[in-house]
């Protein structure tokens, strides 16, 4: 004889499973992780001048300028926002990020001022196979907050090499601007401001240079 089903213990029976199957998923919900949490504030500079889209630039290539990548040192190889505190000590702006690492901003902001500034060909050195033009090296040894003056400080390094590679000129360029608050929400125009200044102070610089 075939045994009789209680209907009500297989109805508790598909109740449990669903409940288990719910719990099961919500709990795999709880381990899925899209990324780490994003800071309030994405920090950027760009430079005040641009080039005209659409214009095309020839020049022999002994006229053209490679525009490197600036050295940094190690407290600004990072895209936190460098607060000097002292000679010897650094801090950070919290929930402050920039959007790609300052070498990275400035050697873009650099070559936009210089090309508008200067009306010459400006390229990337990590572009192309020779470098036949003058050649923009530098330091970025300061690109952050000096905490003691209460400033955003730009601090540039330049050496620019003649295409015959017989001569190197050197020169330093710095400048700061006044920060009302040092927070998230206030350092970057400051820092953006003085970078520009210095970028222009490099691009009337090299108008002046053989």
């Amino acid at each position: 004889m075939r045994p009789s089903r209680n209907p009500a213990s297989s109805l508790n029976g598909r109740f449990i499973g669903r409940a288990l199957v719910i719990l099961a998923l919500a709990a795999t919900a709880g381990c899925v992780s899209f990324g780490g949490k994003a800071p309030p504030r994405l920090l950027t500079i760009a430079s005040d001048v641009k080039a005209p889209a659409g214009v095309a630039s020839t020049t022999p290539s002994a006229n053209a300028i490679f525009v490197d990548q600036p050295s940094v040192p190690k407290a600004l190889a990072t895209p936190r926002v460098a607060v000097r505190e002292s000679s010897t000590a650094f801090a950070y702006v919290k929930d402050a990020i920039w959007v790609d690492l300052p070498a990275r901003q400035f050697q873009s902001l650099l070559a936009e001022t210089i090309r508008v500034r200067s009306n010459r060909l400006v390229l990337d050195p990590d572009q192309y196979l020779a470098s036949s033009g003058h050649i923009l090296k530098g330091d970025l040894t300061e690109f952050g907050v000096d905490a003691s003056t209460n400033q955003a400080v730009v601090t540039y390094d330049a050496s620019i090499r003649s295409p015959n590679g017989e001569t190197v000129t050197h020169q330093r360029f710095t400048a700061s601007v006044p920060i009302g608050k040092v927070d998230a929400d206030n350092v970057a125009p400051p820092i953006n401001q003085a970078a520009n200044q210095v970028a222009i102070a490099v691009a009337d610089w090299i108008a002046t240079q053989p």
